[in-house]
């Protein structure tokens, strides 16, 4: 595993994380706590340190998981990342709570469901400009930074082109920049990255493996399950990212590489990004998203002929 300072934090993180938004239940099954014990495991089997969360994912029931595994080992092991601005009730079924009250709640909430008296990284979940821009509720969240329930603020930018948002970072102490970004969707690279990288922030980048179309499993034409949060795109659009999977696979993943380890590694070639997060739902998707650290520099990665050669 490789690690990397996470922006003007002092958070040295594993470039690759574990995302957890799936034992929430609404990625197609229910997660027992053995299940997320066998995953976490594996994760610090493999140098993961590094678990992002949020307080949606289930009714705190992701966080209540992982709560559960890390408050029987030594919680210095882990960089804690979840998040605030929601209410779940049903599946794929949140409401959204911004007030100062109502998050210093879910703060509450969180640390309880977690086992632990602070969090590493807490980060405004995709909340709109004008609830982000609420003095008040950034106000109170420094609070708790003074008071040491948080030790470091972030921002998860509900679109990947939120510029006013991200360059409000400085402005109110958020330090890290949590943003969709794969070979698919590569728009952060305009706009977004470039402020991360005047500011100094941190970046994690979610759905690196766009939801798993970059996993190389599926070919044009695959249908998923009802109960798969895929079943709800656009059938157009999936067929469309699935046809661009395909000459991708073909021109530029490099033969012997893994599709699914090439588009991590793909990622953590931009300057910019300190770590991706992807879900997994078993021990051996761990292990896979882990293999591509070795791809990687112990600074930033260089071009794919250079780091196999």
């Amino acid at each position: 595993m490789k690690y990397r300072k996470l922006g003007k934090t002092n958070l040295k993180v594993s470039v690759i994380g574990v995302g957890t938004w799936q034992f929430g239940g609404e990625w197609g099954k229910p997660f027992t706590q053995e299940e997320a014990d066998a995953i976490l495991d594996e994760a610090k089997a493999c140098g993961i340190n590094l678990i992002d969360t949020a307080e949606c994912y289930g009714d705190h029931t992701s966080e209540s998981l992982i709560g559960s595994y890390i408050s029987r080992g030594r919680r210095e092991d882990w960089v804690i990342a979840t998040k605030f601005g929601h209410q779940f009730h049903a599946h794929l079924d949140r409401s959204q709570e911004w007030s100062p009250q109502a998050v210093l709640a879910q703060l509450d909430a969180s640390l309880k469901a977690l086992r632990t008296d602070y969090i590493d990284l807490y980060q405004f979940h995709s909340g709109t400009d004008e609830v982000f821009d609420q003095d008040e509720l950034w106000t109170m969240l420094d609070k708790q930074v003074q008071a040491g329930k948080i030790r470091h603020l972030g921002t998860s930018i509900a679109s990947n082109d939120n510029l006013h948002q991200t360059d409000a970072s400085e402005r109110v102490n958020s330090k890290v920049i949590q943003v969709v970004y794969n070979r698919l969707d590569r728009k952060p690279e305009e706009r977004v990255f470039p402020s991360c990288e005047r500011q100094g922030l941190g970046v994690l980048a979610r759905v690196p493996l766009a939801s798993g179309y970059l996993s190389g499993k599926y070919q044009p034409g695959a249908a998923f399950a009802e109960n798969d949060v895929r079943h709800r795109h656009d059938p157009e659009q999936t067929r469309l990212k699935l046809e661009e999977v395909k000459r991708i696979r073909e021109h530029e993943v490099p033969e012997g590489i893994d599709m699914a380890t090439w588009a991590l590694a793909w990622c953590l070639k931009h300057p910019a990004v300190s770590a991706v997060i992807p879900g997994c739902k078993s021990r051996q998707q761990v292990i896979a998203n882990a293999a591509a650290a070795q791809y990687v520099g112990d600074g930033h990665p260089q071009a794919w002929q250079e780091t196999n050669s």
